[in-house]
């Protein structure tokens, strides 16, 4: 099969994974994150398109695996084919928090229930990954969920075409009423 110049072949992404959404995020507006899920179950952790990080084209400060004073992301250590010894992480669990240069600050969270298997160190050192690369080399986390919930493990996130209708309802609400500020 050849593909015509027009026509450009699917994205590993848009091959092997499905996108499901979360969108306002704890009430927050637009804050809204992306599950890349594989058939294999595993779950990648990203930022969607319409995220203020993304939309607002921020620079970012800062990227912090650190949860709570006992709780670091980056302190996860997994073995085995099960994933042994992941953090269990619930649907709101936190991963990171991002700090912009204009003073804005983003807790990005899990949308899904499982083990966590690795947090992108990357984006650490090299954050413009995070806007440049969002799907791919930017993502923030991988999550296996529990073989009994992989199938349910989507309940409660909007398929592609509900997040575009979602977006596209936002796109012609007046600016007032949204709500762009990120606080606590």
């Amino acid at each position: 099969m050849e593909i015509s110049e027009q026509e450009e072949a699917p994205s590993v992404i848009d091959r092997y994974y499905t996108r499901w959404y979360r969108t306002d995020l704890k009430g927050k507006s637009c804050e809204d994150h992306c599950v890349l899920q594989h058939s294999n179950r595993i779950c990648v952790i990203t930022l969607a398109e319409s995220h203020p990080i993304i939309q607002n084209g921020s620079s970012i400060k800062s990227i912090s695996y650190q949860i709570s004073a006992g709780c670091s992301r980056l302190n996860n250590k997994v073995s085995g084919k099960s994933k042994r010894g992941g953090q269990f992480l619930t649907d709101f669990a936190p991963l990171c928090r991002v700090t912009c240069t204009d003073g804005n600050e983003y807790t990005i969270y899990s949308c899904i229930r499982g083990r966590l298997v690795e947090v992108n160190e990357d984006i650490i050192t090299r954050p413009e990954l995070l806007l440049e690369k969002p799907s791919t080399e930017g993502y923030i986390a991988v999550i296996l969920p529990k073989f009994e919930e992989s199938r349910s493990i989507t309940e409660g996130l909007l398929s592609r075409q509900q997040y575009d209708e979602v977006v596209s309802k936002r796109a012609s609400q007046p600016v007032s009423s949204q709500n762009h500020t990120d606080e606590g």
